[in-house]
């Protein structure tokens, strides 16, 4: 069977050569004399796993070393509530930036403890673009001004920080590594592994001496303190082993990790990810058969999204886009339409196939 070209939203395309390493690693890690997914957790063998996961992703990101990296589970949707409830539970002010439906989910579960207010929504624009500065203001008292970095379903994307002097939270699920990022203007940076960083079931959370400082304050002044599997600081001091972790997900956003670093970095990856995306958005605005969603200056390098000027066409080009072995082109269910998406595991001949793919289609039904 021979693989297809990948472009799913998550969970997403990995390297080839990680994969070629899995099947080994699974039967006998190393000189442990059992699986990778057999070892203790608490065994040196795994400490080295993590340990390298958080040293590479603190290397490649430039995360200062005061920073903590907690490589959790449950998702960034739990982080949409974990994250609310550790740096804003005794009911602090946070202001949002709402650009699509994951901005939109982290809003509703810190509306369940903190004063929010959003500060920006594209939403009735129908989230073609991200704010731009001085679009908004965040308030005096906001703890905190969350956003989203990049909008897998409506393919729009932030290319340069909120402009603010507030401290900033951060969900960079999906393009996390995909090119370089100032971790020292965050307080709170989160992502699931899905996209860019290796399997589902993984999370990595980076926090400030300031997020765990504040957590530590909201814990004490709930009776009992937070609870344990929702504690930054609980799970910050016992380095994300306080119940078994993900050990296998762990493992491969490892090598994910490693990978990346033999490609040259994220300031390499970015290089690429920007020729790919280039590429693409050339073809969707050479010719009007074509309907991009997002706006110029806030498409996607990560999530490509369009339409056809005939909507009846588009079942047809999935189709027929499946059988030339381009995988998962389908559009979010909530918007229908087409995506593309490019991670950094999409290589280049993947999106030359896509174009190809589409002209021909084009010639064909234009």
């Amino acid at each position: 069977m021979s693989r297809s070209h990948n472009f799913s939203a998550g969970p997403a395309a990995l390297p080839v050569s990680v994969l070629e390493q899995l099947g080994p690693a699974s039967i006998e890690f190393g000189d442990t004399r059992a699986g990778i997914m057999e070892i203790s957790h608490r065994s040196k063998a795994f400490d080295a796993v993590i340990a390298s996961a958080q040293d590479r992703l603190r290397r490649l990101m430039g995360i200062p070393d005061d920073y903590v990296i907690l490589l959790l589970q449950g998702g960034a949707s739990l982080q949409f509530w974990m994250s609310a409830l550790n740096l804003v539970g005794d009911g602090g002010a946070v202001d949002f930036l709402d650009t699509g439906t994951w901005s939109s989910n982290a809003i509703k579960e810190a509306r369940r403890i903190a004063d929010v207010r959003v500060a920006w929504s594209g939403k009735e624009g129908g989230y073609r673009a991200v704010p731009h500065a001085g679009g908004y203001t965040v308030r005096d008292n906001a703890r905190y001004l969350h956003y989203t970095s990049n909008n897998t379903i409506y393919g729009t994307q932030f290319h340069a920080l909120p402009a603010t002097d507030t401290r900033l939270v951060a969900d960079l699920s999906s393009d996390i590594c995909s090119r370089p990022v100032d971790v020292a203007r965050h307080e709170l940076i989160y992502a699931g592994a899905q996209k860019n960083l290796g399997p589902s079931g993984v999370t990595a959370v980076i926090l400030s001496p300031w997020a765990l400082e504040q957590s530590a304050v909201v814990g004490a002044s709930h009776p009992g303190g937070l609870p344990s599997m929702l504690d930054y600081g609980l799970m910050a001091k016992k380095d994300s082993m306080f119940n078994t972790p993900n050990t296998f997900g762990i493992f491969v956003l490892e090598r994910v990790l490693a990978w990346l670093e033999d490609q040259g970095g994220v300031h390499a990856i970015a290089h690429l990810n920007e020729r790919k995306a280039g590429m693409l958005y050339e073809e969707l605005d050479r010719s009007a058969f074509w309907q991009p969603h997002a706006e110029p200056m806030s498409r996607s390098q990560m999530n490509v999204t369009w339409r056809i000027h005939d909507p009846a066409l588009e079942s047809v080009f999935l189709h027929e886009a499946t059988a030339a072995g381009l995988m998962a082109l389908k559009g979010h269910r909530s918007v229908g339409g087409i995506r593309a998406s490019l991670y950094n595991a999409v290589g280049c001949d993947s999106v030359e196939a896509l174009v190809g793919f589409m002209k021909d289609f084009e010639s064909r039904k234009g």
